[in-house]
C-alpha cells in the first residue's frame, strides 16, 4: 500500500492556515494573549505574503516602509518617489490609509487581492480604515513597489496591528529610525522579528546630526552585527533642511539607487524574495509550535476547571445520599406529619377498618382538608426538595470558588458571579417535578408489588397511598434496608415495625421495595445535578480549545514539511 502524495505548498499553507484560524483561545491563561496574537499574525502572513508570492515568483518587489511615530516615513517614501504620493503625518496618531506606490505596469499585480486580500483598493484619494490607497507613478520603475506603513508604535492599537501585519507581507522591510530613537526598544523589537524570520531588510537612519554620523552610524552597525543582522543594509541620512517637503537629492540618493538596481536586476530581485520567502518558510515551525503549546496549556486548564465542577457536584451527590441515608429529613414538618399518620393509628386502623380510609376522605372533601397520607406525602416532598436545593447550591458556589483560583476561571465566572454561584433560576421547579415523580413511581411499585390476587387483596383494604408512604420513609429512615430493624423517626418516635409491611408484601419484596425507590430517587437527583454542572461544563467547552486543536496544528507542520521536500 502506497501513502499519500504531499500536498502542494501553497495547500498546505492554506490547510496551516484553516486550522490556526479554527482554534479557540478563549481561557485566560497566561500565554493565552501572546498565542492568540502569534496564531492571527502566521495566519495573515500566509495570507498577505507566502501564498501570493508563491503564486507569482516573478512579481514586483514588495518593499514595506516602517518605523516609529515621527521617524520621517513619508517624507522619505516621497523622496524616494520625487513626488508627494503620501502625506506626511503631523497630528499624531496618523490615522490615514497606508499608501502603495508602484509603476503604472505593476498596478494590475496590486490593485486585486493576490496581495493583502483583506484590504479594499482605493484609488484617487485617501481610504478609510481597512483599505490601501493604490498610486500609480511614470517615474517608479517596473518591478518595485513602495508601501507607506502605519507608525510600528502608534497609540491606536489597529494602527500598530495594520503596521505588524503590513511588514509581514513585505518582501524587503526598509525600517526607518532616527539618531535619537535607534536604541529604543520597540524598533529593536521588530528587528529581532525580521532577523528571526530571515527577512530581507534594509534600516534608515535618519536626522542624523551631520558632525555625529560616523559615530552614530558605527554604533547602530556594531548593534546590528550582535543582533545577527549583519547583512541588513544601513542607510544614514543627516538632518539638513527640506526641499518642497523632500529630502536633499545627496541623502536620498544612495537608498533610491539600490532600490532601482534590485528592480532592474531580476536575480537581484529574485535573491531578496527567495531570502525574505525561505526565512518566512523556516519561522512557521517555531511559531505555530508556540501556538500548540499554547493550545495545549488550554486544554490542561479547561481539564481542571471541569474535574473542579465535576468534585463539586460529585460532593452534592455524597450530601443527598448522606441526606437520604441518615434520616436528618425525618424531622419538622416530616415528623409532624408522621406522627399523625402512624403514631395517632390512622394507618393502624385502616389496616384493621376500610371505615377508617373512607371516613379521612369524606373529612377532607367536607373541610377542604388533606387527609394524614397526603399531607405526609406533601411534607416528604418538599423536605427532599430542599435537600435537593442545597446541595445544588453548595454545588455551585463551590465550583465558583475553585474556578476563582484555577488558570482561566476567573474570567469565565466573571459577570456572573451572582446566578452561577447558585442553582440555576428553575431548578426548584425541575426538582419538585422529580420529587413528585418519584413518588408517583414509588407508588407504582407498590402496586406492581401487590399485583398477586391475595396480596392485591390486602393492598386494597389498607391502602395503596398508605404503604407508598411507609415505603417512603423506608428510604429514609434506613442505612441498610428494612431486615433486622424499623422504620423510626428521629429515635425515640412512634415506629411501625417492619411486620406491618411484610404482613402485605412478605420481607424480600419489603427489602427490594426500599432499594429500588432509593435507587430512583439518587437517579433523578443525579440527572439534576448532571443539567446544573453543565452549565460549567459549557462555559468551558464554548472558550477553551481540545487537545485535538494541537495535534491538528502539529500535523500541518508535518504536512507543511513534507511538501517543502517535495520536488517542484
Amino acid at each position: 500500500m502506497t501513502s499519500a502524495p504531499p500536498l502542494r505548498l501553497p495547500d498546505a499553507l492554506a490547510a496551516l492556515r484553516n486550522h490556526l484560524t479554527a482554534v479557540p483561545l478563549g481561557l485566560a491563561t497566561p500565554d493565552r494573549d501572546a498565542a492568540r496574537r502569534s496564531a492571527r499574525a502566521v495566519a495573515d502572513q500566509i495570507d498577505d505574503y507566502l501564498l501570493p508570492r508563491l503564486r507569482d515568483l516573478d512579481a514586483p518587489l514588495l518593499t514595506v516602509v516602517g518605523g516609529s511615530t515621527g521617524a520621517g516615513k513619508s517624507t522619505l517614501v516621497n523622496s524616494l518617489v520625487g513626488a508627494p504620493v503620501t502625506t506626511a503625518g503631523v497630528l499624531r496618531p496618523t490615522t490615514r490609509a497606508p499608501v502603495l506606490v508602484c509603476a503604472r505596469a505593476d498596478v494590475g499585480s496590486f490593485s486585486g487581492d493576490r496581495v493583502l486580500p483583506g484590504l479594499a483598493r482605493v484609488t484617487g484619494g485617501g481610504g478609510g480604515p481597512g483599505t490601501v490607497q493604490l498610486v500609480a507613478r511614470d517615474d517608479v520603475p517596473a518591478g518595485l513597489a513602495l508601501l507607506d506603513a502605519p507608525d510600528v508604535d502608534s497609540v491606536v492599537e489597529s494602527n500598530r496591528e495594520l503596521a505588524g501585519q503590513l511588514l509581514a507581507a513585505a518582501d524587503l522591510w526598509v525600517f526607518v529610525t532616527t539618531a535619537a530613537r535607534y536604541a529604543d526598544a520597540v524598533p529593536w523589537d521588530l528587528l529581532r522579528t525580521a532577523q528571526e524570520r530571515g527577512t530581507a531588510l534594509a534600516v534608515v537612519l535618519d536626522r542624523v546630526p551631520p558632525e555625529a554620523a560616523a559615530e552614530v552610524a558605527a554604533d547602530l552597525h556594531g548593534m546590528l552585527q550582535r543582533a545577527g543582522l549583519a547583512t541588513a543594509r544601513l542607510f544614514v541620512i543627516e538632518e539638513r533642511p527640506l526641499a518642497e517637503g523632500r529630502l536633499p537629492e545627496d541623502q536620498v540618493a544612495p537608498l533610491r539607487s539600490w532600490l532601482h538596481g534590485l528592480a532592474a536586476d531580476q536575480e537581484a530581485r529574485a535573491a531578496v524574495v527567495r531570502q525574505t520567502l525561505t526565512g518566512a518558510l523556516d519561522s512557521l515551525e517555531q511559531r505555530v509550535t508556540g501556538v500548540a503549546v499554547a493550545v495545549d496549556a488550554q486544554a490542561a486548564a479547561a481539564d481542571a476547571l471541569r474535574s473542579a465542577a465535576t468534585a463539586a457536584y460529585d460532593g452534592a451527590r455524597e450530601g443527598i445520599d448522606a441526606g437520604v441515608r441518615s434520616g436528618t429529613l425525618l424531622r419538622g414538618e416530616v415528623l409532624a406529619r408522621w406522627q399523625e399518620f402512624v403514631g395517632t393509628g390512622e394507618w393502624m386502623r385502616a389496616l384493621q377498618n376500610q371505615v377508617s380510609r373512607l371516613r379521612d376522605r369524606l373529612v377532607s372533601a367536607v373541610t377542604g382538608r388533606p387527609t394524614p397520607v397526603e399531607g405526609l406525602q406533601d411534607a416528604l416532598e418538599s423536605s427532599v426538595e430542599q435537600l435537593l436545593r442545597a446541595e445544588a447550591d453548595r454545588a455551585a458556589e463551590r465550583t465558583v470558588t475553585a474556578w476563582r483560583g484555577l488558570p482561566g476561571g476567573a474570567d469565565l465566572v466573571a459577570g456572573g458571579e451572582r446566578e452561577l454561584e447558585q442553582a440555576s433560576p428553575d431548578f426548584a421547579e425541575a426538582a419538585g417535578a422529580q420529587v413528585r415523580d418519584w413518588q408517583g413511581a414509588v407508588l407504582d411499585l407498590v402496586r406492581d408489588q401487590g399485583a398477586d390476587k391475595r396480596t392485591q387483596a390486602r393492598l386494597l383494604s389498607w391502602g395503596v397511598n398508605g404503604a407508598g408512604a411507609v415505603v417512603m420513609v423506608a428510604v429514609f429512615a434506613s442505612t441498610g434496608g428494612l431486615t433486622g430493624g424499623e422504620v423510626a423517626v428521629a429515635g425515640g418516635t412512634t415506629a411501625v415495625g417492619q411486620r406491618v409491611l411484610e404482613a402485605v408484601f412478605g420481607d424480600a419484596a419489603v427489602r427490594s421495595l426500599a432499594a429500588r425507590a432509593r435507587e430512583d430517587l439518587e437517579s433523578r437527583a443525579d440527572q439534576l445535578l448532571r443539567f446544573e454542572q453543565e452549565r460549567f461544563d459549557v462555559l468551558v467547552a464554548q472558550a477553551a480549545p481540545s487537545r485535538a486543536h494541537a495535534d491538528d496544528l502539529r500535523a500541518a507542520l508535518r504536512d507543511l514539511a513534507a511538501a517543502r521536500r517535495a520536488p517542484a
